[in-house]
């Protein structure tokens, strides 16, 4: 049984529906949801687990470019190399609305056989928190481990099915600035309301959490100007976990999946950790 690491990341009570999708805490967002998207102040309440969910508006301002690019981009790339490994490509977006969201390649080695994708510039911007007190949460980076074997190019990336990861680190990093909301440890969020699978497998949403494959070092950065960055994995889950943290608790899930070692390593034949038998 793997033990998930306490980087004193907030715990999270609410969940999020964004223009009839659901987040959570709980967060939703539909997958194809693009710039347009603020928060209201009017929340309703969520049966199960009486978490208060706040509706989504469209947004207003149009398609902004960022003020800032690759902000943190060198120390960002330092602080990876230095804790998980050497970086062998950036994967550069072309086109940016409110953060220029990069993604960093540290390939598969013989000790971690596993690639991993780090992205760089959802920190650029703080995001929104709930209250007072939390600005050493304001700033993040998200990241997902894939398979050696997984196919990264060009041209494998025209095969949604192989570009899917890379767009849901984009996705949900740029989420907290388009919806003035924030992320952290234990969101949810779920593709699309009515919910969809993701690309080809039965993956329903994502939940953000550190990981065990990495020290834990490495999810605390403290940049030169005095902020803090923290970093936070995708780990794709089925419906019925999406249910379970819903209705029950974050600890419910998470005790599950450490129970079978799930992790930011995709592995999307898994078996769902709360599927009845």
């Amino acid at each position: 049984m793997m033990r998930r690491v306490n980087t004193a990341a907030i715990a999270v009570v609410f969940t999020i529906v964004l223009a009839g999708y659901v987040f959570a805490h709980n967060i939703v967002q539909a997958a194809g949801n693009e710039p347009g998207i603020t928060v209201s102040d009017s929340p309703k309440k969520l049966s199960g687990s009486e978490q208060p969910i706040f509706q989504h508006k469209p947004r207003q301002k149009p398609f902004t470019e960022p003020e800032h690019s690759a902000k943190y981009l060198e120390e960002i790339e330092a602080h990876v190399e230095k804790h998980a490994g050497k970086i062998k490509t950036v994967l550069h977006e072309e086109v940016s609305d409110l953060v220029h969201i990069d993604v960093l390649l540290i390939p598969a080695t013989a000790k971690r056989p596993y690639q991993l994708l780090v992205t760089s510039g959802v920190s650029d911007l703080t995001m929104n928190m709930p209250e007072a007190g939390f600005e050493d949460h304001n700033r993040v980076e998200l990241m997902i481990a894939l398979p050696k074997d997984w196919p990264i190019s060009a041209e494998a990336f025209e095969n949604e099915n192989h570009y899917w990861p890379v767009r849901w680190l984009k996705k949900i990093g740029r989420l907290p600035h388009q919806n003035k909301t924030w992320i952290g440890w234990g969101h949810t969020i779920p593709n699309g309301n009515p919910v969809q699978t993701i690309a080809n497998t039965q993956f329903t949403g994502v939940i953000l959490m550190p990981s065990v494959l990495l020290p834990d070092e490495f999810y605390k950065l403290r940049t030169k100007d005095g902020n803090t960055i923290r970093f936070y994995g995708l780990v794709p889950l089925y419906q019925a976990e999406m249910d379970l943290k819903l209705n029950t608790s974050l600890e419910a899930l998470e005790a599950k999946l450490d129970q079978h070692d799930v992790d930011i390593l995709l592995d999307s034949r898994r078996v769902n950790m709360v599927s009845k038998r």
